[in-house]
């Protein structure tokens, strides 16, 4: 159904959570995967052994995507082991959860480097290996929109990659190269665990979703399938939201 076969993905901090959900999901439709991590080696490997477990190849690549330098080195090496690439997804995020009055300038960059402008350089390097086409998909959050509390710099980054988005939706368009957000709702994830309010968060998300039940991964790796897909070819520079109603109510 998706016409998947032989196409190679780099999915940006696919070692755990959301990333590790669509390697996964990508690799059961016969995309070949590059799980690329920062510190957490051994989950990057155990996403690894399971994506080859569902006949797809694989390679692990650690980099720092807020570093250009580690980005063109994990470039080199996609180029050097396949030549291409076909799907790019932006999913790997960071950044300091605070009283907006607490914020310094570094904590500030650092939410923006990695949530957004990570992406220009991914993409800058990703184009070039997309000659027949592809699929870029950054991962934001409901955040970008709504102001949630101690979310201040990761919220702002996350609209400044929602921005990112539409402007390389414009000038890739051209290339057959599609570019989209996929936003997410509340995700029982790692990242999450780091919210001092998770529980409330958690709560709070699965009274307010009209489906009753909160969003996982899974849900996420499904969206991000559907857009790798051909049927999605028309699909460009949209924010599509995954939350099961969550974001429809005030």
């Amino acid at each position: 159904m998706f016409n998947l076969e032989g196409k190679v993905a780099l999915i940006t901090g696919s070692s755990r959570g959301i990333g590790k959900a669509i390697a996964l999901r990508f690799a059961e439709n016969g995309v070949n995967i590059v799980v690329n991590y920062v510190r957490h080696r051994k989950d990057a490997e155990a996403t690894a052994k399971l994506v080859e477990e569902r006949g797809a190849e694989c390679m692990v690549v650690k980099a720092n995507v807020a570093k250009d330098a580690d980005v063109i080195a994990m470039f080199a090496e996609i180029r050097e082991r396949y030549g291409k690439l076909d799907l790019l997804v932006s999913n790997a995020a960071s950044g300091v959860l605070k009283p907006l009055m607490e914020l310094s300038t570094r904590h500030w960059n650092w939410a923006m480097d990695i949530n957004a402008r990570a992406l220009l350089t991914l993409a800058q390097q990703a184009v070039p290996l997309m000659k027949d086409g592809g699929r870029i998909m950054a991962v934001s959050s409901l955040g970008s929109v709504r102001a949630v509390e101690n979310y201040t710099a990761v919220g702002a980054s996350k609209a400044a990659l929602e921005s990112l988005v539409r402007h390389l939706a414009v000038e890739l368009g051209g290339h057959n190269i599609t570019v989209n957000t996929i936003s997410a709702g509340a995700v029982d994830t790692e990242a999450l665990k780091k919210f001092p309010n998770r529980t409330e968060i958690l709560e709070t998300a699965l009274a307010g979703t009209p489906m009753g039940v909160l969003t996982t991964p899974d849900d996420v790796a499904d969206l991000a399938l559907f857009l790798a897909s051909d049927l999605a070819k028309m699909i460009h520079g949209q924010v599509v939201t995954v939350d099961g109603g969550y974001s429809i109510r005030a």
